[in-house]
């Protein structure tokens, strides 16, 4: 089992940054890939950004490309999503998923975390 706590969302104005946490525990993540994913009001839950904890292999939307980076902190087992350049259509709650690298769903999710960006 893989628990999985989101933390730092909040509001900002348009063009400001945020940076989402994302505490890992109960297992090792060596052979798991962490995503982010958000929905917003209304809308279907979609990708944003993901990166393989083996070798920090990282993927992004290109809705979020270049603008947002995924990172990870091996000694904290915590994933990050640094956020610049938002947008009030980044608005979301914003989940942390896992998966094992061999599998394609994603069968651990946190709580979700609130991004509001105003304009």
């Amino acid at each position: 089992q893989v628990q999985l706590v989101e933390s730092g969302g909040g509001l900002v104005q348009a063009g400001g940054s945020l940076r989402l946490s994302c505490a890992a525990s109960g297992r090792t993540l060596t052979g798991y890939v962490l995503c982010w994913f958000r929905q917003a009001p209304g809308k279907e839950r979609e990708f944003v950004a993901a990166i393989t904890w083996s070798d920090s292999n990282t993927n992004y939307a290109n809705s979020v490309k270049g603008r947002f980076t995924i990172s990870r902190d091996n000694a904290k087992n915590t994933v990050y999503l640094e956020m610049n350049s938002l947008k009030p259509e980044d608005t979301a709650v914003y989940y942390c998923a896992a998966r094992l690298m061999f599998l394609s769903h994603y069968n651990y999710w946190g709580q979700g975390t609130q991004v509001t960006v105003s304009s």
